[in-house]
Order: structure tokens, then sequence, then C-alpha cells
């Protein structure tokens, strides 16, 4: 079954008693037994909630996973995964990674003896060069943040393979709906849902898809006993912002060609990043490994006056941080979303202080474009 039908089609089967078309919202605590002894299924929030149960079989159902798991948030969800490790243990990871899971890696995980490195994900003889004797896990984003480097995730997986590491893959700008890693190999999937899954902007979620049943179980223990779940409101609320996933990457994809193409040609743009160009480095190996190229767009202007300008005059695309929801947001990331990143670094991967990312909504692309004009010149 095609993957728009099963997103669309999530917790439709769940209320046999009364035949809601919508899985209810379970907003309880806890859940009455029904004897000594015995249980629904369900015992506490905690451990399982039915809401979130729905969301949690849907994930895992369009990533082709054994299970799903849901989080407060997608930095609870990689948290979670990294409980799997412990002192001593080493992590290869994606060098151009979105700066909260290198504030989580560095400032938080390493004072209890975790060591990560950090790589080009896109050059897999750096990833083979970096993995040691210790090192357990490769940690890559599908498509990197900010700069949109492609990962070949099957190559990847296979050299994992090879060393005996499990390959995990954050596959937040993609989504199921146009990459589904599992299927090339990869271990576990994992996404903030905040983000094109949920999609509306209005919750913030993490979802986690393991492809082992019995890494699975270790992965329920972690959550089970750490509890950063995601509450049964916002359970519903990802599920509602995923049934309409398909239609609404269909026309965030068209809308980004259509922004990236008009950008490349600007005199006031003098690099773009988004893997739908032909010119782009990751072009080829992501149409074949993927259903499309995603919504997000980076670019770099000619002189730091105009990022102000961009950010402040556009009034149809929003200046605000995240991304994948229906409105077109624009983002500095230098300041916003990798200021965690120490500048030496930001400046060698090529974070800059002229460089915006834009998460491509569902509006009219002649609106966007317009907007991005009369700011330019304004």
């Amino acid at each position: 079954m095609n993957i728009a039908t099963q997103a669309a089609q999530i917790g439709l089967e769940w209320d046999t008693r009364t035949g809601a078309v919508t899985v209810p919202i379970y907003q309880t605590a806890t859940f009455r037994h029904p004897g000594l002894g015995q249980s629904t299924g369900y015992d506490y929030s905690r451990s399982g909630n039915p809401t979130r149960q729905a969301l949690e079989e849907g994930i895992a159902r369009l990533d082709g996973g054994a299970r799903g798991f849901a989080y407060a948030s997608g930095m609870a969800a990689i948290t979670n995964l990294l409980y799997l490790f412990g002192r001593g243990d080493h992590l290869v990871v994606t060098e151009d990674l979105y700066g909260g899971t290198c504030r989580l890696f560095d400032q938080l995980f390493s004072q209890f003896g975790l060591t990560f490195s950090y790589v080009d994900t896109s050059d897999l003889a750096a990833v083979r060069e970096a993995i040691r004797p210790e090192t357990k896990a490769l940690f890559v984003e599908s498509l990197t943040n900010p700069l949109l480097k492609v990962a070949d995730i099957a190559a990847l997986s296979d050299l994992c393979r090879e060393k005996g590491v499990l390959h995990i893959v954050d596959n937040t700008f993609l989504t199921p709906y146009l990459l589904r890693p599992l299927d090339l190999g990869a271990d576990i999937t994992v996404y903030s849902a905040t983000k094109y899954l949920a999609g509306h902007n209005d919750t913030v979620a993490g979802l986690a898809v393991v492809k082992d049943p019995q890494l699975a179980e270790r992965v329920y223990f972690h959550q089970n006993s750490v509890g950063a779940v995601l509450g049964p409101q916002d359970s519903w609320l990802t599920i509602r912002g995923m049934k309409t996933l398909s239609v609404r990457l269909d026309r965030q994809q068209e809308n980004a060609a259509r922004i990236a193409a008009w950008l490349a040609t600007h005199p006031q743009v003098r690099r773009i990043y988004y893997p739908g160009l032909p010119e782009h480095p990751g072009h080829a190996l992501l149409a074949r490994q993927a259903r499309g190229f995603g919504a997000m767009v980076s670019f770099e202007v000619t002189e730091r006056a105009l990022v102000e300008r961009l950010l402040l005059k556009t009034q149809v695309l929003s200046f605000a941080e995240s991304l994948g929801g229906v409105e077109t947001l624009i983002t500095f990331p230098e300041g916003q979303t990798h200021a965690d990143i120490p500048v030496e670094v930001r400046r060698r991967l090529g974070i800059n202080e002229v460089l915006l990312r834009l998460s491509v909504g569902i509006e009219d692309a002649q609106d966007l474009i317009d907007d991005l004009d009369q700011a330019f010149k304004a």
C-alpha cells in the first residue's frame, strides 16, 4: 500500500467499538484493572497510552520497522536512543547537523563517557576512517541541517554491517514519504515530528522507529524507564498532521523547486544549497534513493546587510525557528539553530554570517518569490 494511503489512514481502525474514523484522545494517566493480576493491556500512560500507541504503530508502518516510539520532542527521542550506549563508547556523527544535537552530544552525554567524532557523512571514505574499535554507532542526517548534504544511506548501512555498528538516521527533512532508511539497511530512524510529520507548527514531538524487534525491546525499556513520552493530545495532533503528509510535501517540494531556481539566478545570491537542482553534488544520489528532494532551501547572500533585510522585510515569510510546517519560515542558522556550535567550526563548515535557510510552505509559490524579491529591493 502506498505511503500516502497509509498515512491518511493512521488510527482509522483503532476504535472498533464506535467506528470513529479518528482515534480518540485517551486523556488519562491511569487505567482500571479488570481483576487481580489482570490488565487491559494499559496500566499507566507513561508505559502505554492508546492514542500514543496508534501514532507509534502508524510511524512504524510508514517506516517499515518493527516498532515505533513517540517522545515529548525530537531531542527527547535522540536522548532516549543514546541510552543504548555506555561509558567508553564512541559514535561517528554528521559534522554539519542540527546545533541542538551537537549540544546534546558534546555538553551533556560527553560527561557520561561517550565520545563523538564529527565527519562529512556524504564522504564514505571519511566515515570509514573515523570508525574505531570502540565505535558503536553511526548517527547521520539523511539531509544535513542547514547545508543539505546527502548521505548515501545504503552504502553507509553496508559499512555499518561490516563494522558491526548501529546505523541511526535522523530523517526529519525527508520523512518516510520521501525516504525510508530502514529499507536501505539502517537500524533506527529518528524524527523531530514537530516538523513535517505533524506539519502545522502547533505541537512538539519526537518519533523513532526500530527495525529489529529485540533492539526495539531495549528501546522500549528506556522509553518507559525515562518517561519522556508524548502525551495523548500531542499524539493526536501528530496523527492529524501525518494524515496530510503526502499532499503537504508534494506542494512544498514544488514550491521549493521554483524558489530555488529563482534564487539560483538572483544577482544578490552567491550560493544556493538545494538537492533538487541538477548541479547539487548529491542530486543524482538522492534521485536514486528517495522519492523527492524535500522542501528545505539554504542560500548565501552577497553581503551581511541583506541578511537583516530579508529576515525583517519579508511579509509572507515568517522570521522564525523550526521548519516543516505549512507556513514558509526563514531562519538565520548562525544566530539561531547553530549558535551553540563554536564559531571556528561554523566557519569551517560553511555556516556563516550570510547563510539563510528557508523552510518552504504550501503558500502560492509566486507570492513567496514576490515577497523575497521585494525584500531584496527594500
